[in-house]
C-alpha cells in the first residue's frame, strides 16, 4: 500500500502538478496546440494546418485528444498538456502491471518509480506534444505481443495490433517499425511463429480498422500534398535523407541524451549496464534488451536526431534499472548524478554575467539569458537541495532514491522550467495579451517561428512580409532590419511593432 501511495504521489507531481503552471514551449507546444486551436475554429477534423498552412508533422489522434480536452477545460494549457499527461499515466501502469506478472511487485515498483521520477519522462509526460501517447502505445504493443508469445492467448495478439493501430494514428509507420522488427529479431529462430503472427488476418483488419480510415480520409482531402509531406518528408526523409530542420548529430548522440534524461537515476542506470550480459540469460530480458538496442542503433543511424527519439527504448532500461538496483553498494555514486545537477543550477544565477559574456550581445539568446531571473526562494531551495545528498550518503538506497526523485521532480517542474519559461515564453504570451487587449490587426509574424503567439491571441498569425502599418511580431535581434517603427511591445528577446512608412 505504501508502495502504491509512493507511486500516485509521484506521477501526480511528475505528470499533473505543474500542467498549467507555465506557458507553452516553442516550437513544439506551441505548434500542435494552434494547430488544434484552429482545428476547433474551422470544424476541420480530418486535415490540422498551422498558421494557415498545411501541417502534414504528424497523424491526427493527438489532435483530437486535444480538441477533446479543450471543448472540456477551454483553451488553455491544461486542456493541451492533460493528454499527455493520462497518457504518461496509462504507460506507467502497464509498466507496472507488465513487470509484476513476469517479475515481483517490488521490480515493478522500482520500475515505474524510475520511469515517473526520471527527467526526460516528466518532461514529455507534460508537453502538449505526441510523444507521451506514442510510447504509451509502443510500450502495450510491445508488452501485449510478449503476453501473446509466452501465453499464445490470441486476444494478446488482437490488442498488439490494435495498440500499433493507435500508434500510426498517433505519430506515423515508427509505431509499425519498433514492434515489427524487435519481434523479428527475437524470433529469428522461429520465423514460422512470427510470420503467422504478423500476418493473421484478424490482427490485420483491427489494425486497417483502427489506422486506415483517417489515412484514406486524408488522402481524399490532400491527395498528393499528403504523400510527399507527410509520408516522404516526414517520415522516410527524417531517416534516410537530410537532417530534418537542422535537427543533426553525431552517431554518439544519444549516450549524453540516456545519461541526462534519465537523472537522478543515472548510476542505476550505468550499474545495469556492468551486467549488460546477464540481458540476455532469459527470454524476456533478451527481447527487453533487442528491444532498447534496436531503438538506440536505429536512430543512431538517422539522419534527423531529437532527443525524444530515444525514448522509445526508455521502457525496458527502466525494467532492466529495477532489476538490478539491488546491485548499487555506494550511496556517494548513486547520489552523485542528483548532486551534480543541483550543484550546476545552485550556481547558475552567480554565473549568470559570465553566460552572458560568452553569447553575442542583442542575440535573441543573449535577451533570454538576461532575462533569466533567481528569486531568493530559488537560491535557498537548490542549496538545501544540494546539501540534502550530503544527509542521504547515510541513509539506505531505497530512502535515496525516493527522496532524490521527489527532490528533483521539485527542482525541474516548480523552478527549471518555470525559470526559464518565464524568461523565453512568458514574454510571447504577454506580447499576444496585449493584442489581444487591444485588438490589434494585420499581424505578421517576422523573423520568428513562435507558433504559441499565434494560440494565445486566438487568430493566425502569418509568416509573410509585413506592409507598411502591419503589426510585426518578431525578435528584438530583429529590430535592427526594420527603418521606422514604433515599439507596442517588448520584453526579453521578443517584440511588437508598428510599421510606418515603406520598409
Amino acid at each position: 500500500m505504501q508502495n502504491r501511495a509512493l507511486l500516485l504521489a509521484i506521477v501526480f507531481l511528475s505528470f499533473y502538478a505543474t500542467l498549467g503552471f507555465y506557458p507553452l514551449f516553442n516550437l513544439d507546444e506551441g505548434a500542435f496546440s494552434e494547430a488544434t486551436r484552429e482545428m476547433l475554429t474551422s470544424h476541420n477534423f480530418i486535415t490540422t494546418y498551422l498558421n494557415g498552412n498545411l501541417r502534414f508533422d504528424k497523424p491526427i489522434l493527438i489532435y483530437w485528444l486535444q480538441a477533446a480536452s479543450a471543448s472540456v477545460f477551454g483553451l488553455n494549457e491544461f486542456a493541451m498538456r492533460l493528454p499527455s499527461a493520462l497518457a504518461a499515466t496509462l504507460w506507467v501502469y502497464l509498466l507496472y502491471r507488465f513487470t509484476k506478472r513476469f517479475f515481483d511487485e517490488k521490480t515493478a515498483f522500482w520500475a515505474s518509480f524510475f520511469m515517473a521520477g526520471s527527467l526526460q519522462i516528466s518532461i514529455i509526460a507534460k508537453a502538449a506534444i505526441a510523444d507521451a501517447l506514442l510510447n504509451m502505445f509502443i510500450a502495450a504493443s510491445m508488452f501485449a505481443f510478449y503476453i501473446y508469445y509466452q501465453s499464445r492467448q490470441k486476444g494478446y495478439l488482437y490488442l498488439t495490433f490494435a495498440a500499433i493501430g493507435f500508434g500510426v494514428l498517433t505519430k506515423g509507420p515508427v509505431a509499425i517499425l519498433i514492434p515489427l522488427a524487435v519481434s523479428l529479431l527475437f524470433l529469428r529462430k522461429d520465423l514460422r511463429f512470427w510470420a503467422k503472427s504478423v500476418f493473421n488476418p484478424v490482427g490485420i483488419m483491427i489494425f486497417l480498422a483502427i489506422a486506415a480510415p483517417w489515412y484514406i480520409a486524408e488522402y481524399l482531402d490532400q491527395g498528393q500534398n499528403f504523400i510527399e509531406g507527410f509520408l516522404l518528408k516526414h517520415n522516410l526523409n527524417r531517416f534516410a535523407a537530410q537532417a530534418m530542420e537542422g535537427h543533426r548529430g553525431g552517431f554518439f548522440f544519444y549516450i549524453p541524451v540516456i545519461l541526462i534524461g534519465l537523472l537522478p537515476f543515472t548510476s542505476i542506470f550505468l550499474k545495469s549496464l556492468r551486467f549488460i550480459k546477464n540481458w540476455f540469460d532469459a527470454p524476456l530480458k533478451q527481447y527487453l534488451a533487442i528491444w532498447f538496442l534496436f531503438v538506440f542503433a536505429f536512430f543512431s543511424f538517422s539522419h534527423t536526431k531529437l532527443p525524444h527519439y530515444i525514448i522509445y527504448g526508455y521502457t525496458p532500461l527502466f525494467i532492466f534499472m529495477a532489476l538490478y538496483f539491488d546491485k548499487v553498494r555506494s550511496n556517494f555514486l548513486l547520489l552523485l548524478p542528483y548532486s551534480l545537477f543541483h550543484a550546476l543550477f545552485l550556481l547558475l544565477p552567480f554565473i549568470k554575467n559570465v553566460v552572458l559574456q560568452s553569447i553575442r550581445q542583442g542575440s535573441y539568446e543573449y535577451y533570454i539569458v538576461q532575462g533569466l531571473e533567481f528569486n531568493l526562494l530559488y537560491i535557498i531551495y537548490f542549496l538545501f537541495a544540494t546539501l540534502l545528498s550530503f544527509f542521504l550518503l547515510r541513509s539506505t538506497k531505497e530512502k535515496a532514491a525516493i527522496v532524490m526523485g521527489f527532490v528533483t521532480l521539485i527542482s525541474l517542474n516548480f523552478f527549471i522550467a518555470k525559470v526559464y519559461a518565464n524568461a523565453a515564453e512568458e514574454p510571447i504570451k504577454e506580447a499576444a495579451q496585449y493584442a489581444k487587449k487591444h485588438n490589434l490587426t494585420s499581424i505578421k509574424m517576422v523573423g520568428i517561428n513562435t507558433p504559441s503567439f499565434s494560440f494565445y491571441l486566438g487568430h493566425i498569425t502569418p509568416r509573410t512580409k509585413p506592409k507598411p502599418n502591419n503589426i510585426v511580431f518578431t525578435k528584438r535581434s530583429n529590430l535592427k532590419h526594420f527603418k521606422n517603427f514604433a515599439i507596442l511591445f517588448q520584453k526579453n528577446g521578443v517584440a511588437l511593432i508598428q510599421l510606418k512608412d515603406e520598409q
